[in-house]
């Protein structure tokens, strides 16, 4: 398998996760969406939407990373990300659309350079959008949690394609200085990941693309 993904992309991080919890081996290519060279060959003749990740494996290329983390699990089904009843699989599919569906795609590098270079947002009012639609996303996130019986991660004592959603969401929230106040079992969810191997393996300052 080769995974051409940026260390910094929340959508190919999630797809690290999942590779590392899986423990399958593949060969990392990284393509530096903020330099533009997914615009550019050879990326943009692999990939139809121009996006990371991308996934090659048995001669076909995968994109967008919810697909991915769900053909990874169809194909490598232990250890599973998503629970074994329809109810649970239900739920766990809305705590990751959450972050993927909801949040994540308005506060996505593309949508804030287009805040800067386009609509001439200044950094202050950039960085005020992403934390206003950032915490209002993660606080839905805290109330679905809320609504769920207590458990180590997202959803029951193994972590899932929510966490692999999760995780990085809080590394980006992060980096913007984003409030974590009144979030207490999406925050206790991030722990429990962190603690594990598979997501320190899987983070943006493990990648060979690392930059500070």
């Amino acid at each position: 398998m080769k995974l051409h993904n940026y260390f910094r992309s929340s959508a190919s991080f999630r797809v690290r996760i999942a590779l590392a919890l899986k423990g399958l081996p593949y060969d990392y290519v990284p393509v530096h969406i903020a330099k533009g060279e997914h615009k550019k060959p050879p990326y943009v003749n692999l990939s139809a939407d121009t996006l990371v990740p991308l996934l090659e494996v048995d001669g076909e290329k995968l994109s967008q990373s919810m697909a991915i983390i769900e053909y990874l699990d169809e194909t490598h089904p232990e250890p599973p990300l998503l629970p074994a009843d329809a109810v649970g699989r239900a739920k766990v599919r809305a705590l990751a659309q959450s972050i993927a569906c909801d949040l994540h795609p308005v506060n996505n590098l593309r949508i804030l350079k287009y805040l800067v270079h386009v609509l001439k947002v200044d950094e202050e009012a950039k960085n005020a959008w992403y934390r206003h639609w950032c915490q209002e996303g993660l606080e839905a996130f805290e109330r679905q949690l809320a609504q769920l019986p207590p458990s180590t991660y997202c959803y029951g004592s193994t972590p899932t394609l929510a966490d692999c959603c999760l995780v990085p969401q809080i590394f980006n929230a992060q980096r913007f200085k984003v409030s974590f106040d009144g979030l207490p079992r999406t925050m206790a969810a991030y722990e429990a990941c962190m603690g594990l191997p598979a997501f320190q393996q899987a983070q943006p300052s493990a990648c060979p693309d690392n930059e500070p």
